[in-house]
């Protein structure tokens, strides 16, 4: 098992290690180049579509372990056949999403237009029955479950393209996230490839934070933050298959924390500001990133906050689905409290 863990995360970094300086190449070469606004931190030209690197590395290092392991019959679990079946429409699925956002960085598509990419993809994955049916053991009447299946995938998807704003940020607590997801799968009884697919994904964004760490040398655009949203999003998805009880489907919500409550506050403070749903889709400078560059925190102290956060909130979930709530809420009021106390000499 392990050493296919190791495989999955090594193929992925150096797959996307190495495919990345290309897609720079590509982005001057289309003219998928971030320029600096009122929006963006940026003071420079970037080029945008690194995320391609971030797939193409996932993609390798699934497709040759899912066959190895296939021919050395490590892939037993119940079902086999049917996991191979939804892998092909996850893999549809980014397919047609990864092509819009690709689209979206070179010409910048309307709202209206991302939105309809994610819920397409979305519903293939239903179609391929990646799907939150049961709960507890209960069934759930099919019109809900696509109502919580298409909106758990592209709330997710949002909310992690809706933190891409800094440089590393948007990659570096997915990685993090990927971290504690990997830890929850290999410990609470999920599939190997659930196992497989969430490693994959870490070292995909391993090979390539070093190029979007600050300062960056190139931005995962759409292509690259809708990509790691839709990815969690699904894979959590295949983590709880075989478990799917509350708490465990609690545990991917805490672990994506700070990009779900980041965005849930986001679409509270434009409806507010705006005075109408459409207010939703226009984009300002509110999010908890911005507001920490406003307090006078440089990007890279920006950044480390963030990781924390992600971090605090994954160790949350990790003892929240082991121990309990209560000394899930233990650990983090220590942590609050340690942060307090030492506010004035980590704000220097």
């Amino acid at each position: 098992m392990w050493g296919d863990i190791a495989i999955a995360f090594l193929l992925a970094f150096i797959t996307a290690f190495v495919i990345t300086p290309y897609t720079i190449k590509l982005a001057k070469k289309v003219g998928a180049i971030d320029m600096p606004n009122d929006r963006r931190v940026n003071k420079k030209p970037i080029p945008r579509i690194g995320g391609i690197a971030i797939i193409v590395g996932f993609i390798v290092s699934v497709i040759f372990l899912v066959i190895s392991m296939k021919l050395e019959n490590k892939l037993l679990f119940k079902d086999s056949n049917q996991y191979l079946e939804k892998l092909i429409g996850f893999f549809v699925g980014i397919v047609i999403l990864s092509t819009m956002a690709y689209i979206d960085d070179i010409k910048s598509l309307k709202p209206w237009q991302k939105l309809l990419a994610q819920i397409i993809s979305a519903t293939v994955l239903y179609i391929f029955e990646v799907r939150i049916d049961t709960i507890n053991e209960i069934a759930i009447h099919p019109v809900l479950s696509y109502i919580l299946t298409v909106g758990w995938i592209v709330g997710i998807t949002n909310a992690v393209n809706l933190i891409d704003g800094l440089d590393g940020l948007s990659s570096g607590t997915t990685l993090i996230s990927c971290i504690f997801l990997l830890i929850i799968f290999a410990t609470n009884g999920s599939s190997m490839i659930s196992v497989i697919l969430i490693t994959a994904l870490a070292g995909a964004i391993t090979g390539f934070l070093p190029f979007n760490a600050n300062p960056a040398k190139t931005f995962m655009g759409d292509v690259g933050s809708q990509f790691l949203g839709f990815s969690l999003a699904v894979i959590s998805m295949f983590g709880i298959a075989k478990t799917v009880t509350l708490v465990v489907l609690i545990a991917p919500v805490l672990v994506l924390g700070l990009p779900i409550f980041d965005t849930l506050f986001a679409i509270i403070r434009r409806i507010k500001k705006g005075k109408s749903l459409k207010a939703v889709f226009q984009p300002n400078k509110g999010h908890l990133h911005h507001r920490l560059i406003a307090r006078g925190y440089t990007q890279k102290q920006a950044v480390i906050i963030l990781y924390a956060i992600t971090a605090a909130l994954g160790m949350f979930a990790i003892i929240f689905v082991y121990d309990g709530i209560f000394k899930a809420l233990a650990f983090m009021f220590v942590v609050v409290i340690m942060l307090w106390i030492g506010r004035a000499e980590l704000s220097k």
